[in-house]
């Protein structure tokens, strides 16, 4: 079984430093390409991206710097370093404590990855009927307390760990999946959802 990615907790100042890194499309591809092969030397990924061997090189230092990908210090020899995705949850605790500018980076990012996340949704209605099974959409409306919801999404968290694979080791018929959850209460005074609803 896949070891379980370690959890980080980021502060106002790794919030800044995040929206940074992952706003540059660059370094958010590097990460979908060690993610999938999962280990790379920066020409590699450089044939792979169509970029330059010193633009990449730059990017994996930076997103290294970030503890996203580590070095493998036994197969880099000279100038050729060789780089692997590391399996990192990363969280940002309700209540944190922010200057103005780190909350600002925050919002950023959050909107950096809802408006990925939406183009997702809007693929996944459109592509539906075609997907052959590939596209699941499943949507929910549940009484829960505060400390039931804690416990949902403890277990979602084990359920995701039950199907991870690492980097470079997947199945050979698998491909991406993208998976979200978000879990908030709906109050707007419309009538309860039903209990569960299936596209």
């Amino acid at each position: 079984m896949v070891e379980r990615p370690e959890t980080r907790v980021l502060t106002g100042p790794d919030l800044k430093a995040f929206y940074k890194a992952l706003s540059n499309p660059v370094r958010r591809d590097i990460l979908s390409y060690l993610g999938e092969h999962g280990e790379a030397n920066s020409t590699s990924v450089a044939k792979a991206l169509g970029e330059s061997t010193g633009t990449t090189s730059y990017h994996l230092r930076k997103l290294a710097d970030l503890k996203l990908i580590a070095e493998i210090e036994e197969r880099s020899t000279g100038r050729e370093r060789w780089w692997k995705s590391l399996m990192t949850n990363i969280f940002t605790p309700p209540g944190l404590e922010m200057t103005e500018d780190e909350r600002e980076a925050a919002v950023k990012l959050g909107a950096l990855k809802m408006a990925h996340d939406l183009n997702l949704v809007v693929k996944a209605y459109a592509g539906y009927d075609a997907s052959a099974g590939w596209n699941q959409i499943y949507r929910a409306g549940l009484r829960m307390t505060k400390e039931q919801v804690a416990s949902f999404t403890e277990e979602y968290q084990a359920l995701l760990h039950k199907y991870t694979s690492a980097p470079g080791e997947h199945p050979p018929d698998a491909r991406q999946m993208a998976v979200r959850l978000v879990v908030l209460p709906d109050d707007g005074g419309r009538p309860a959802a039903p209990p569960c609803e299936e596209l």
